[in-house]
């Protein structure tokens, strides 16, 4: 199963778009999509605009793919579980989001194992053909190691220290 997310603040349409049109093509492959806000309504994705916390959790685990938007979250998560993830970022140009930043996202993950980049809708297309070849990330934890809990907390504690 491939799990489409596009967030829940704004449409994104170009890229709901893009994936029902390769399911279409694709038909014996399942899709499901949380499309927030979005204006299209696809033909044949199985899609929601808004899923709970744990039913979207739950499609996160389950997925063979993650396609998303360039969303810090659908990142972090797709890592944590190990799912290989597309991310199609917003274009500002679109007018599909409020600033660049999710092109900044894409740029800095383009060489993370297991996150694909596709600037466009051509290449999101060339690499859900390829989908089942993709490298999965090595895996993340959900939480911070204690090293880094401690230097973060000396580093707090001497910047308080200062202002006392």
């Amino acid at each position: 199963m491939i799990l489409l997310s596009v967030g829940t603040q704004l449409p994104f349409d170009r890229l709901v778009r893009a994936v029902d049109d390769w399911a279409l093509v694709h038909p014996r492959i399942e899709v499901i999509a949380q499309i927030g806000p979005s204006t299209y309504r696809p033909h044949t994705l199985k899609a929601f605009a808004f899923l709970d916390q744990g039913a979207f959790l739950d499609l996160q685990k389950r997925a063979d793919l993650h396609i998303s938007h360039a969303g810090m979250g659908s990142i972090l998560t797709a890592m944590e579980y190990g799912k290989p993830i597309i991310v199609m970022p917003r274009d500002f140009g679109r007018g599909e989001h409020r600033n660049g930043h999710q092109a900044a996202t894409a740029r800095r993950f383009a060489d993370t194992p297991g996150v694909h980049v596709a600037a466009d809708v051509g290449a999101l297309t060339d690499r859900l053909s390829q989908f089942r070849n993709l490298s999965r990330p090595s895996g993340i934890t959900a939480h911070a190691s204690p090293a880094f809990t401690d230097r973060l907390r000396a580093y707090l504690d001497s910047t308080r220290s200062g202002r006392e």
